[in-house]
């Protein structure tokens, strides 16, 4: 009796050690991206990301180790010595948009991009396309709007892809706190300011001397103007970044322009741009030489986007205490 319990016991133990030893199934892992829900049965080891601010998400959440590239940054100037810094190790395998051929021939296993950030409707490069070499493609948030209906834009689009990146590459608790992070730096600043009764009339001037091109509804700089207390006068364009007319920017009276800062036309060239056309003498703005410029990676989704409100927020600020003044 004894013996033969020993060895039920023995083999009973023995079935608990293979089991204990047998191989655990990754559980899946599903995201919603845009109108797509894509699962993940393991966290990518050959992702690639396109554009400046998409690549910052990916080394904010300290992804670097996961990656084989990067495409769609020095093509536009937007690389930074921060960014130098950042992707040093990575090497950049398109100046912009990639082909197919450059995401396959890097045996990618995830490509993180957007809609006008690196791929393109009924273009070469959509999650469609891919899904045949096995790459898995997570979309920006922001770009959304140009495939579908979504909401204004607004911080949460930019947390949404972090959380989402932190899900993807089983690093949830770095995306946690990064966004918590973001959200008290923000609350903090936010607390002492005093809520605008009368937002400024912000525009903002990304390019174009012809028309402007310039940020609607859906395109980040209207959650940070917003954020820091302004009013975007383009925020009934039912676009994300789109061209308008200079008439409507004359009409609509802007009291601080906001310029984005890349490619091959600087800030600066911008600005006297629009200072020396007697179209835009009697602008607000213009008049009282009120600019302030975001750099691309500020103005896009990303990690600067905190300070990139900060900013803002200093030149509302500086101009309604001068129009007070006056």
């Amino acid at each position: 009796m004894t013996a033969r319990f020993s060895t039920v016991t023995q083999l009973l133990a023995a079935g608990v050690m293979a089991i204990s030893l047998a191989p655990v199934a990754q559980a899946e892992t599903t995201v919603q991206s845009c109108n797509r829900s894509v699962a993940f049965d393991a966290p990518p080891q050959r992702a690639i990301s396109n554009d400046v601010n998409l690549t910052e998400m990916m080394l904010a959440l300290g992804l670097a180790d996961r990656m084989v590239g990067y495409t769609g940054i020095s093509g536009w100037k937007t690389l930074d010595p921060v960014m130098r810094a950042g992707v040093a190790e990575l090497p950049e395998l398109s100046a912009k948009y990639p082909s197919k051929e450059v995401l396959i021939g890097a045996d990618a296993d995830f490509f993180f991009a957007g809609w006008n950030y690196g791929m393109k409707v009924g273009g070469e490069v959509t999650p469609e396309t891919l899904a045949p070499f096995d790459i898995k493609v997570y979309e920006l948030t922001e770009s959304c709007i140009h495939i579908g209906e979504k909401a204004k834009v607004s911080m949460d689009d930019m947390y949404n892809d972090l959380l989402n990146l932190g899900r993807i590459f089983a690093v949830e608790e770095t995306a946690e706190a990064l966004v918590a992070g973001y959200k008290d730096e923000l609350a903090a600043f936010s607390k002492d300011r005093p809520e605008a009764s009368d937002p400024l009339r912000v525009f903002v001037y990304d390019s174009g001397e012809d028309t402007p091109f310039t940020a609607g509804k859906y395109a980040m700089p209207t959650a940070l103007i917003e954020a820091a207390g302004g009013s975007n006068i383009m925020d009934d364009l039912e676009k994300s970044w789109a061209t308008v007319t200079w008439e409507a920017v004359v009409e609509r009276n802007p009291e601080v322009i906001v310029i984005v800062n890349y490619g091959s036309v600087t800030a600066e060239e911008k600005r006297a741009f629009m200072r020396s056309n007697p179209a835009f003498a009697e602008i607000d703005a213009v008049k009282n030489d009120r600019f302030v410029t975001l750099e691309y990676v500020e103005a896009t989704p990303g990690p600067r986007n905190i300070r990139a409100i900060k900013t803002l927020a200093t030149s509302f600020d500086a101009a309604q205490t001068h129009a007070v003044s006056n």
